[in-house]
C-alpha cells in the first residue's frame, strides 16, 4: 500500500539519470563539436535536472521518516550531500542559462560550466550512493 514516505524513494532516480546522462552529453559535446545537438541536449537536461533534484529534495525534507543510531548519521551525511547537490545543480544551471542568454557559451565560460556541472554530477551520485545505503544495509523503506 502507498503511503507518503514512498513518495522519496519514487522520484530521486529521475535527477540521477538526468544529471548523469545530461554531464555525459556535454562532455560527448567536447569532443564532436560538429554536433550541436549534444551540448543542446545536456543544457535541457541539466535544466531538467534541477527541476527534478528540486522535487528529490523536497520530497527527503517533507516526507520522509528521522532515523536513530548508524542510519541517522548516515541519513544526516545523505541530507548534507543532497543539499550540495541541490546548490550545485541550480548555480550551475542558472550560470548556463545566463551564458546561453548572452550567447557566451562558446567561449572558455563553457569549462566553468562544466565543472559547475560536474561537481553536480559528483555530489548526485555520492547522494545517491548514501541513500543506497540506507535502504540495502539498513532495510529503510523495504
Amino acid at each position: 500500500m502507498f503511503d507518503i514516505y514512498h513518495l522519496h524513494p519514487m522520484v530521486v532516480h529521475f535527477p540521477i539519470a538526468i544529471i548523469f546522462i545530461g554531464f555525459l552529453a556535454d562532455i560527448l559535446s567536447l569532443f564532436v563539436k560538429k554536433e550541436k545537438c549534444l551540448s543542446k541536449m545536456g543544457y535541457y537536461l541539466e535544466i531538467l535536472g534541477m527541476l527534478a533534484a528540486i522535487v528529490a529534495f523536497g520530497s527527503g525534507y517533507f516526507f520522509t521518516m528521522p532515523m536513530e543510531g548508524e542510519a541517522g548519521m548516515i541519513r544526516d551525511k545523505h541530507e548534507l550531500f543532497a543539499t550540495l547537490t541541490l546548490i550545485t545543480i541550480i548555480i550551475a544551471t542558472f550560470f548556463r542559462i545566463l551564458t546561453v542568454y548572452l550567447k557566451k557559451e562558446d567561449t572558455n565560460l563553457k569549462y566553468l560550466t562544466l565543472f559547475l556541472f560536474f561537481l553536480a554530477f559528483i555530489f548526485v551520485g555520492y547522494t545517491g550512493y548514501l541513500g543506497g545505503s540506507l535502504v540495502f544495509n539498513f532495510m529503510i523503506g523495504i
